[in-house]
């Protein structure tokens, strides 16, 4: 059995991984894939990395913290393009949509190596963090905090512990629906600095060796993960059957309208254009000391099956 890590499982960001399992295509591929939850990000890479697992579910520029230089490590596809984490702020804060200056002399959670992006973000919008008085840390503890980061840090929102959060769609969703909070960016749908929508994405990844020893179940990934996406373009009500085996009543009943609005950017090519980006951000954030090839990145004999 081959083990798939997600760095947060109650979302919609890693949701093609998580549906390829449920909706059966690892299994018409030949492949059994069990889906562990892994947080955060930089500890399912390190997993991936010493062999504990097999396949990371997570963002693409993450695999830095265990491959540097993406040295032994690849990434198969992707799940969808573009950096996918929202700002939001507190509601009584009428923080108003692309004010990145919100932020100021506030509170923001943010999970490890996912708040890279906030970080840049905020730095291309012109906030100095130190300056301005931003404070991006990890969401507190609490009792009856769930491992699902996202729903963690809408409870925090909730109870004051944060100002604003930097999280996933499922995260947002549940704050705006609940009253607590205001989506001030989404960038893959225009918001913040020119380019951010670019740093980083939700990928698919596998150790370099792995691939290579395996040549037909990284193909039978790669084709499990885009016929996924195929299914839930062409009948997104598959998202609620997903969302009912895995997530609390709650959040099923959330998950279609987020994949809906998620499936125009269900494509599962990774180009250069795309890992340009995202090198430049990982260099950025000196997460990377040189650019990263296309090469370096992905595997040429895998990208003919992202059509």
């Amino acid at each position: 059995m081959l083990k798939l890590a997600v760095p947060d499982l109650i979302s919609n960001s890693y949701f093609p991984a998580e549906a390829a399992i449920e909706l059966g295509f690892f299994k018409r591929a030949g492949l059994d894939v069990s889906l562990d939850l892994v947080f955060p990000v930089d500890r399912a890479y390190r997993m991936l990395r010493d062999g504990e697992v097999d396949i990371v579910a997570g963002s693409a520029h993450s695999a830095l913290a265990a491959f540097p230089g993406f040295e032994g490590v690849k990434l198969l596809c992707a799940q969808a393009q573009g950096m996918y984490w929202f700002l939001v702020m507190r509601a009584d804060l009428k923080a108003e949509r692309g004010d990145i200056a919100a932020v100021k002399g506030k509170r923001i959670g943010a999970a490890p190596w996912v708040d890279m992006g906030l970080r840049q973000l905020l730095v291309e919008g012109g906030i100095d963090a130190e300056r301005d008085g931003v404070t991006i840390m990890p969401v507190p503890s609490q009792p009856g905090q769930t491992v699902n980061f996202g729903l963690n840090a809408a409870k925090a929102l909730q109870d004051g512990l944060i100002d604003g959060f930097w999280a996933n769609g499922m995260a947002a969703e549940v704050a705006v629906r609940g009253g607590i909070g205001t989506v001030v960016l989404d960038v893959r749908r225009g918001d913040g600095p020119s380019g951010a929508f670019g740093y980083t994405f939700a990928s698919v990844a596998a150790r370099s060796s792995w691939i290579d020893d395996h040549p037909t179940e990284a193909e039978g990934i790669v084709r499990a993960i885009v016929e996924t996406q195929a299914a839930l373009n062409q009948d997104v009500e598959l998202a609620g059957q997903v969302g009912r085996s895995l997530f609390p009543d709650a959040q099923a009943a959330l998950i279609t309208d987020l994949i809906r609005r998620d499936l125009p950017f269900y494509n599962a090519a990774i180009s250069r254009e795309t890992v340009a980006s995202m090198s430049r951000f990982a260099r950025d954030r000196d997460i990377a000391q040189a650019e990263l090839r296309y090469e370096d990145v992905i595997s040429p004999r895998l990208a003919a099956l992202w059509a």
